[in-house]
């Protein structure tokens, strides 16, 4: 990658940061579309990963209920299932959402790319 961009005092000065006079900042690179992009690719594949595994443990206890004798032992194992079945769609619901707000970002980088870099 490229090095980072370093900015006079004065520049620091015009963008409200507090420095002395005769320090220099290193600014990072820009994130560009192409990561925002790979990073919603990313993350839309690890959601449809997640929803498949999801659904694949609804249909396994289901098919596999437990049956105890104890009422305890069933409270126990029907909590159980509820939380490995919730976190399942927890990681779905996640990866999604961040998938989505990455499109979102990796559009807006597209459309608004030429009026955030005037400096």
């Amino acid at each position: 990658m490229s090095d980072p961009k370093k900015i006079s005092s004065e520049e620091a000065k015009d963008s409200n940061a507090v420095l002395p006079l005769d320090q220099n900042i290193e600014v990072p690179p820009r994130k560009g579309p192409i990561s925002f992009l790979s990073g919603a690719l990313t993350s839309g594949l690890l959601a449809w990963l997640c929803l498949l595994l999801s659904q694949k443990m609804v249909a396994y206890f289901t098919i596999h209920s437990p049956h105890y004798s104890s009422a305890i032992a069933q409270s126990i194992a029907s909590g159980f299932k509820t939380l490995v079945i919730g976190m399942c769609f927890l990681a779905t619901f996640t990866f999604a959402f961040i998938g989505l707000g990455l499109t979102l970002v990796f559009f807006r980088s597209l459309f608004d790319g030429k009026a955030t870099e005037v400096t």
